[in-house]
């Protein structure tokens, strides 16, 4: 299932066992919603597979295990966000996830044998680099790596890779500027 290159059985006893421990921990986090923002953080890195420094998630939030969600240094997630972690979802330093922004790293066969009742799924893995601005509402799809110093447009969809310092946006996404990399700001 990690690793992305075979089917797996969802309904698989371990694996419903597993989303059943990681609902248990995001259903109490967002209980706590901002009353208690220590705990809070402390619950979201309990769940989550590592996380740098300056973490914070708001609640709502929602993913299928934890365990495979990386952030690294200053990652800050608005309201809603969705994180289907079947597969890796590796996030980099200094990066924003707009409210209700989506990432799936699950996705089901094209053949409607194998994908009745949602039975069998195949993960691949999601990247995005560092400095990355994911904007309210879109939806970043399975396999899809985005490099650094990137900006995803609002509501957008994106379904393929992306390299360093641009701006995306659509449905499908596509790049609509490009964008100067930190070193030419600062001189």
């Amino acid at each position: 299932m990690i690793a992305g290159n075979q089917l797996f059985n969802v309904y698989d006893d371990e694996l419903v066992a597993e989303r059943a421990a990681a609902r248990k921990q995001v259903e109490a986090f967002n209980a706590l919603g901002e009353s208690d923002p220590a705990k809070s953080q402390a619950l979201i890195r309990q769940l989550f597979g590592s996380t740098g420094d300056a973490v914070s998630v708001h609640a709502n939030f929602r993913c299928d295990y934890g365990y495979n969600i990386y952030v690294d240094d200053d990652f800050f997630a608005n309201y809603d966000c969705v994180m289907l972690d079947v597969a890796p979802i590796r996030i980099g330093k200094h990066c924003l996830l707009g409210p209700k922004v989506q990432l799936y790293s699950v996705n089901h066969p094209a053949e409607p044998e194998l994908r009745r009742n949602g039975a069998m799924g195949i993960g691949k893995p999601i990247t995005l680099g560092d400095d990355v601005w994911v904007s309210g509402g879109a939806i970043i799809c399975p396999g899809v790596t985005l490099g650094n110093n990137v900006i995803v447009g609002a509501g957008s969809v994106v379904t393929k890779s992306f390299g360093d310092n641009v701006a995306i946006a659509g449905n499908p996404a596509r790049v609509i500027k490009s964008i100067a990399p930190k070193s030419a700001v600062d001189d």
